[in-house]
């Protein structure tokens, strides 16, 4: 079985006056060769777990749509 790390995750939290370290943990999965690291501020609303937002399709619903579906058969 092969197998490729594509993105690995943590999350933190620095308080007032820490300052960051790279997590012991996450340097253990990290093999040999070129690596990009990027860090993001974490969103604030809902204390940094992110809602699921499906407006992008309800947004895109057209009047012409209606029946689009019809034609495939339901389980």
């Amino acid at each position: 079985m092969e197998s490729l790390l594509v993105n690995l995750t943590y999350e933190i939290e620095l308080k007032e006056g820490e300052a960051f370290s790279f997590p012991e943990q996450a340097v253990k999965h990290i093999p040999p060769g070129k690596w990009w690291i990027s860090i993001t501020p974490a969103p604030q609303q809902n204390n940094g777990k992110q809602v699921r937002n499906h407006s992008a399709f309800l947004n895109s619903y057209l009047d012409e749509d209606e029946g689009l579906y019809d034609d495939y058969p339901t389980r």
